[in-house]
């Protein structure tokens, strides 16, 4: 079962992720190459800085290859987590109920990490491009981070509590994040425009959907395959041991 959780994880996640870096390479990309336009004309100029200090830049990969590689290695390394505890969630279902997770199934757990770490959170923190005023980084992870566990936890409780308490719970769950409210932005105007603002919040959202439908589709469909697999091939073992069972 360890096994199989791990490579059905891993392979959705490889999926999902070669996907996730396509679409941020044709959606995301130009909006971002635009907005650091705009971040770098409202920057104070750096003509007097010493040498030394200019040389204290931080790296960072050189645009093309080096750039895209570097990308599809994170994503993938997201994907596979987020993969894995698809995986995990299948087991843990298959061992509690006895249903064995599809590539239907898969979809509508998909469409639920697309609403507990995409959707949600968005609601407080929409996606920001480059020259955006935002709020302090640690608030907003802390606040993203408590929005997308209590939705993952109040869908839970809406599709699999058996009582109306549990749904009752599960709605409050979700809407609890939404009335603490996300930290809020300094005031400050932004350097980017609002049209590419919008449109990277659009593109931004569009490309975790397909991610997350996608990883959960591949995610369901591996887990039924490798599921048949070795039902056939415990089938194959138990006929090759009746014989020797019958001599005796």
């Amino acid at each position: 079962m360890f096994r199989r959780v791990f490579l059905v994880g891993i392979l959705a996640g490889f999926v999902a992720g070669l996907a996730l870096t396509t679409l941020e390479q044709l959606k995301l990309a130009p909006l971002i190459a635009a907005a650091e336009v705009y971040e770098s004309a409202a920057e104070p100029h750096q003509d007097a800085m010493p040498a030394m200090a200019n040389a204290a830049q931080a790296w960072e990969p050189s645009p093309g290859f080096e750039r895209i590689a570097l990308t599809f290695l994170a994503e993938f390394v997201i994907a596979a987590g987020f993969g894995l505890v698809l995986s995990g969630g299948f087991a843990l279902r298959e061992a509690c109920s006895g249903q064995i997770a599809g590539a239907r199934e898969g979809l509508l757990w998909g469409f639920a990490g697309f609403a507990a770490f995409a959707l949600a959170p968005a609601l407080g923190l929409p996606p920001e491009p480059p020259g955006m005023v935002s709020a302090d980084i640690l608030a907003r992870q802390g606040w993203w981070l408590g929005t997308a566990l209590a939705t993952a936890c109040g869908i839970g409780l809406l599709v699999f509590g058996r009582h109306w308490a549990a749904h009752a719970l599960g709605i409050a769950v979700i809407i609890l994040p939404q009335l603490i409210g996300a930290p809020a932005r300094p005031e400050g105007s932004d350097a980017v425009t609002a049209d590419i603002a919008a449109h990277f919040v659009a593109a931004s959202l569009v490309t975790s959907a397909v991610f997350w439908i996608l990883l959960g589709s591949v995610a369901g469909w591996l887990y039924a395959a490798a599921g048949k697999r070795g039902a056939a091939r415990g089938d194959v073992l138990r006929a090759s041991k009746a014989p020797a069972r019958q001599a005796r």
